[in-house]
């Protein structure tokens, strides 16, 4: 168990990866799938939403229109929001950081720093993305006119046809 680990918040950080998702150009997790963590019905989440709602401004928190939810239907099979009589919500990472001031159970708590954990790492993998991109790009460009002639050298042969060689190896003779 790492140091800032307690048994409370021991959730494997794919298990929150896979309800982060990308919705009008922000990283959200739903409000079904907080609750879920929580461990708290997702209508007392939200109850303590509607409590506090001067906490969560539209860029922390908002909710799905029908034609978001019709797309997201039709991207799972089954769908985790089946049955419900409600458009969800879903949380910026700004709004799931919110939550552990409305939600004050030791739990919330610890799932919540756990969530931030895995919201950092994200971001630092996507910017150590970017900038290999960039370096490589940056290469690509610098070294193009010097490698031109060994790309035009495979390029020539694998368009060259092969003229078929004998067999090779040893006969037995009958």
């Amino acid at each position: 168990m790492k140091k800032h680990e307690t048994k409370l918040s021991i959730i494997p950080n794919e298990r929150i990866i896979k309800r982060i998702f990308w919705l009008r150009g922000k990283k959200v997790m739903f409000d079904t799938d907080l609750a879920e963590l929580y461990d708290v019905p997702t209508r007392r989440l939200n109850e303590q939403v509607r409590r506090n709602k001067e906490r969560f401004p539209g860029d922390f928190m908002f909710q799905l229109t029908s034609r978001e939810m019709e797309i997201l239907r039709s991207q799972f099979a089954t769908s985790s929001w089946g049955g419900t009589r409600y458009l969800p919500y879903a949380f910026t990472e700004q709004g799931v950081a919110m939550l552990s001031s409305v939600l004050k159970s030791k739990r919330a708590i610890q799932i919540n720093i756990h969530i931030m954990r895995v919201f950092t790492e994200l971001r630092e993998m996507l910017l150590t993305h970017k900038d290999l991109r960039e370096r490589i790009e940056k290469m690509e460009s610098k070294y193009d006119k010097k490698f031109r002639v060994v790309f035009e050298a495979i390029k020539q042969m694998m368009s060259e046809k092969t003229e078929s060689v004998g067999k090779i190896g040893f006969r037995a003779k009958k």
